[in-house]
């Protein structure tokens, strides 16, 4: 457990054990949760742990097509309403 500060511009600086358990990863979703915040860290390429996750190795590519594909079928849908 750590205890930080906030500045005053409200942001706070993660310790460094902290950003390295993080494994590289730039982005993060903030989760109100109750009287606490989760910070869940967004790997750099989502398709690619979920790959591992998943075991479907070597498919984190046709997995981003799929996903990208029904992510624009749907927004012309919701275009044409």
């Amino acid at each position: 457990m750590s205890l930080v500060d906030l500045d005053s511009r409200g942001r706070l600086t993660l310790p460094s054990d902290l950003r390295r358990a993080m494994k590289g990863s730039k982005k993060v979703v903030l989760v109100e949760s109750g009287d606490h915040i989760k910070i869940i860290p967004i790997p750099e390429d989502p398709f690619k742990a979920l790959e591992g996750a998943l075991g479907l190795q070597g498919q984190s590519q046709e997995l981003r097509e799929l996903v990208e594909d029904e992510a624009l079928k749907e927004a012309g849908r919701r275009s044409t309403r």
